[in-house]
């Protein structure tokens, strides 16, 4: 094994992975928690079930692996600084590609491409989410399960709880179209235009930092850098300025139709399509246009 890949299940983020780190060497294995997931090739499967990320890197580590991949996501990300940590490696997140020792990385929210080299016996890598096209990989694996030696601090920190806040549609991550929200929708309220588009375009809502910031959305429909990454066909932004943190979270969108009444807002200098004018009178008339349309 010279590549050891972490894999969350099937999900998009963990297939771009695996997917990046076979170009990168094509002798790759697999380690996942809890279920081993439909992908053909080695899982190594350890035997921890609550996510407890200094024990889970500890289980990584302990398999010997000179170069570590993992999804970009919140958990790849913070299981292999961790794992950096405990085998003296060089962890760098977001890469985009890679050779050898260099790879090139995403900073600043994708605004920057930076050029490196790994300097160490163990590199780790996180994939930025959505710049490397996920492959086929389902099948059969071949389980080997093992316990981890822990030590008692890796178990310190992890999840107790789980509370379940899907509403039983489509997420943001998985959604075809998200139609979101900003400062200029001007208030919760505003955002009823907003649902009813993306309901007759059989998408979901989302929102910009500065709306759940102000109440009037949960963290959950947030897109961003600190919030969910999404690859929807058609991305719809409406009163959202565009700021860097933002656009990180919307650059896997194949479309950009963007709604603002600046029409210098930095936003519109990345849409593929654009309207200026207002949120609130630009969104209910698109809906009207669709629900004629439709015949409804």
């Amino acid at each position: 094994m010279s590549v050891l890949v972490f894999v969350e299940g099937a999900d998009d983020l963990s297939l771009q992975a695996l997917a990046f780190a076979r170009r990168y060497d094509p002798d790759v294995e697999m380690v996942a928690f809890g279920t081993a997931p439909p992908l053909a090739g080695v899982v190594h499967l350890a035997e921890l079930d609550a996510y407890a990320p200094q024990a889970w890197a500890r289980a990584i580590v302990s398999l010997g692996a000179a170069t570590i991949v993992a999804p970009g996501s919140d958990r790849g990300n913070e299981v292999l600084a961790h794992a950096a940590v405990m085998n003296g490696g060089v962890f760098a997140a977001n890469v985009i590609s890679a050779s050898g020792d260099e790879v090139t990385r995403m900073r600043w929210g994708g605004s920057l491409f930076e050029e490196a080299r790994l300097h160490g016996d163990a590199r780790l890598m996180t994939v930025a989410p959505h710049v490397v096209a996920a492959e086929p990989a389902e099948g059969e694996p071949e389980v080997r399960r093992f316990t981890p030696d822990l030590q008692p601090q890796d178990t310190v920190a992890q999840v107790v709880e789980r509370v379940d806040t899907s509403t039983g549609g489509l997420s943001l991550a998985e959604a075809p179209v998200v139609v979101s929200g900003g400062r200029g929708v001007g208030s919760a309220e505003g955002f009823a235009p907003l649902e009813e588009l993306a309901g007759l375009l059989g998408g979901v809502v989302g929102c910009s930092r500065a709306v759940t910031s102000a109440g009037w959305r949960p963290h959950t429909d947030q897109v961003g850098q600190t919030g969910t990454k999404i690859s929807p066909e058609l991305y719809i932004p409406c009163g959202i300025s565009g700021a860097t943190q933002h656009m990180a979270g919307c650059k896997g969108a194949k479309k950009l139709l963007a709604i603002n009444s600046d029409p210098e807002a930095p936003i519109m200098a990345n849409a593929d399509y654009a309207v200026v004018g207002d949120v609130l009178e630009v969104v209910p008339a698109i809906a009207a246009e669709l629900r004629r349309v439709k015949g409804g």
